[in-house]
């Protein structure tokens, strides 16, 4: 592998101008896609295939074809001033007239009147009228909403006061743009300090910037064929901006190093690939399998975001390993210190990167390292404890800004209606083994009537055939309520009962149960998830550090962060603390898809800085180094860059928690503050304590499994020739084995 990846680097080095232009026209094509390709459409986050609510949607969608269950909806909410009544002549004439003039906007299906429907509060100061479009919400044309949108502003210019939910008028989350610019600006300011070079600092930024740029252009490109939204690009661009710098990063620092070495430039640019740039194949693998993972939970919507991300992240390691020699070769000298051109190479090398502090600490826990040990756990475990409190959901219009019309509208309808009113239950009965189709579905509808916890129960609707009746349910509770989790799972408890009596049978959907289901769903796959990506982690980290106890080390560790993490997360965005500095202004319950794709990215982000870091540890102790000596040289050589690398990290993870879009601001936060931990506490503390305490065993490795692994020489054991060795001339080391 290393003598592989020694070639390529020099190789790009040598045809530095090929290379830089052959990513600048594929840079170019994706750009030219994303121009052309048509908008994309809505991905379904909300649906997830094999769920009772799913089913039931789809039973829906196939006995009544004219009802399109996918078409755009908008709830209008008419609020009268303090002591009037929507009733009144004058306010009732506005929502007729509002009514009136909606239903002769573009796409619409139908538009009914309040008054009609049966929609007024009990106190006639809150009344709703329903829009909908006989298309869905991506397909609506700007030309629909804006007739809609013209439609409220009337409205609202007769003293109502006027709101809208639904989705029809559903506001869109900004572009990540803005996050993606603090997070580069916060990065240049860590390369520059790190690399106190400006050529250094923009080098791994301006390749990460060309990756990201390829990886977007050719999601959008795609987004439409395949169904990729806006949120899976912001997260392949998350995550694509991350690791593309630190890939970057660390290709740079081996390269100032091996020229601070004596190295001739192209010499210096292979031995940097060959070295750095097998620590940056193998780390990228780990977070591709832990991102293509995500296709095992079963959600299409989760299985397109981690793809699309694992897509970036295969773009960030080409660029590391290709573009940025080349680049390298352009510049040979601008990316070193400036006492390394001032002096000379030679020179150098008696006075850059010997990363003092790290082996200062890295001594230091060698003389405690029980303590550390203890500390470390002592401290993610108090960290973890909100974790266990984890409550799943979707969280809908009562997660945005009081600022937006969705928001004031959620308010509204449940001030008026009752809090479950913002979340009903659509019951869909099969009656086409009951003997008298109506009374059947009659029975069913008044014993879900009497159920505890339901408010009130529409009239079935019957298909035109006559075998299958809807009815819609409203809860007394609010729809993220744990009481009406109970209630959707009571309801079903009935079936049974319902089904022998009558001879019809039920379902339950909406969107309050699809995010019930898919909450459920989504905890049972994390243990087969995490097992997945766990065991095809610990083969790569065996097959890279040619150890049993490295690599389970490394996934204690990665469990330590996660749910400190998921405890972080679950402290402020669901118990509120400190949830009013980053702009959260209700809490609630977790997003269901969050702590399974947090957990999917931290593992392949923890095992980046296992990889980084351990690997410079097995170089030294492959090399002839004692164990303790061998942790002291991984943290002189990498400790400096690892942490650079984490906290340009956290500043692009931080730069989204901005974000208007609920889930990417819940992701952002709980990446960046993973990234805090597992870096600074997990992998700079725990790991050297425990390599301290195993000594020679950290490196064992049974004889039948190193006849059956394949050598990679990841540390680069194959260039010994060409570098020089870390410390002396000691022989080369074989791993411990039995």
């Amino acid at each position: 592998m290393a003598t592989f990846l020694y070639r390529i680097g020099r190789g790009a080095f040598r045809r530095r101008r090929l290379v830089t232009l052959l990513w600048a026209v594929i840079l170019g094509a994706a750009g030219a896609g994303a121009a052309t390709a048509p908008a994309a459409g809505d991905d379904g986050t909300s649906f997830m295939p094999g769920i009772e609510a799913q089913r039931a949607f789809d039973l829906i969608g196939e006995r009544f074809p004219g009802s399109d269950a996918d078409g755009a909806d908008a709830r209008i909410v008419f609020v009268a001033p303090d002591g009037e009544k929507v009733t009144a002549a004058g306010h009732r004439a506005a929502i007729d007239a509002f009514v009136a003039t909606a239903g002769d906007g573009p796409q619409v299906a139908s538009a009914v009147s309040p008054f009609t429907a049966n929609a007024v509060s009990e106190d006639a100061s809150t009344a709703y009228a329903t829009v909908t479009y006989e298309v869905s919400s991506g397909d609506l044309t700007d030309a629909g909403r804006t007739a809609l949108e013209k439609a409220v502003d009337e409205a609202r210019d007769s003293g109502l006061t006027v709101e809208a939910g639904g989705s029809a008028l559903s506001s869109q989350p900004a572009a990540g743009g803005a996050a993606e610019a603090v997070g580069i600006g916060l990065a240049a300011v860590v390369l520059l300090i790190t690399f106190g070079s400006l050529a250094a600092a923009g080098l791994p930024l301006l390749t990460a910037v060309v990756g990201v740029g390829i990886s977007i252009g050719t999601i959008l490109a795609l987004g439409s064929a395949l169904g990729l939204s806006m949120t899976t690009g912001t997260l392949a661009s998350m995550l694509g901006l991350a690791v593309g710098i630190d890939y970057a990063l660390f290709v740079v620092s081996r390269y100032r190093e091996e020229r601070e070495n004596g190295h001739d430039p192209r010499e210096a640019a292979g031995l940097a690939v060959g070295t750095a740039g097998s620590a940056v194949v193998f780390a990228g693998l780990t977070v591709v399998i832990a991102l293509a993972g995500l296709s095992v939970v079963g959600v299409p919507m989760l299985t397109k975001m981690g793809l699309s991300a694992a897509g970036a992240v295969v773009v960030g390691v080409l660029v590391a390993l290709t573009l940025v020699p080349a680049l390298l070769g352009m510049w040979p000298d601008a990316v070193l210190s400036r006492t390394a051109r001032k002096r000379g190479t030679a020179a150098a090398r008696h006075t850059g990167g010997a990363g003092g502090g790290g082996s200062r600490w890295a001594r230091f826990v060698l003389r405690r390292p029980v303590t550390v040990l203890l500390a470390c756990v002592a401290g993610l475990g108090v960290l973890a404890l909100p974790a266990a409190d984890l409550r799943l959901g979707m969280p809908g219009a009562e997660a945005k800004p009081v600022s937006t019309t969705e928001r004031r509208a959620y308010d509204a309808l449940a001030e008026g209606f009752g809090p479950g009113f913002n979340g009903p239950l659509t019951i869909v009965a099969d009656v086409r083994g009951a003997s008298d189709p109506e009374a059947a579905a009659t029975t069913v509808a008044d014993a879900i009537r009497d159920t505890g916890g339901v408010v009130s129960v529409s009239p079935p609707r019957f298909n035109p055939e006559g075998d299958t009746a809807l009815f819609s349910a409203v809860p007394a509770t609010a729809p993220n309520d744990e009481r009406t989790k109970d209630l959707v799972q009571t309801i079903r408890a009935e079936r049974g009962g319902l089904e022998d009596g009558t001879g019809a049978t039920f379902e339950v959907t909406g969107s309050t149960a699809m995010n019930i289901d898919v909450a459920q769903a989504l905890q049972d796959a994390l243990v087969p998830y995490l097992s997945v990506i766990v065991l095809l982690s610990l083969l790569l980290l065996m097959l890279v550090f040619r150890s049993v106890l490295v690599p389970v080390k490394a996934a204690v560790g990665f469990l330590l962060s996660v749910l400190a993490s998921l405890g972080a997360v679950v402290a402020v965005f669901q118990w509120g603390w400190g949830a009013g500095l980053l702009g959260v202004e209700q809490t609630g319950p977790i997003m269901s898809l969050m702590p399974i794709f947090l957990v999917g990215i931290v593992f392949g982000l923890a095992m980046d800085y296992e990889v980084f870091l351990v690997s410079r540890m097995r170089e030294a102790y492959v090399h002839g180094e004692r164990p303790a000596q061998a942790v002291v040289s991984g943290f002189r050589h990498s400790a400096r860059v690892v942490a650079a690398a984490a906290v340009i990290m956290i500043a692009v993870f931080s730069g989204f928690v901005g974000s208007g879009e609920s889930m990417i601001k819940t992701i952002g936060f709980g990446l960046a503050v993973a990234v805090l931990f597992d870096a600074f506490v997990v992998r700079m503390a725990f790991v050297p304590a425990v390599l301290a305490l195993l000594g020679d065993k950290a490196w064992w490795l049974p004889r039948l499994l190193d006849g059956l692994l394949p050598r990679v020489d990841v540390e680069g054991a194959g260039l010994t020739g060409r570098s020089a060795p870390a410390s002396g001339d000691r022989p080369a080391r074989e791993p411990v084995r039995t």
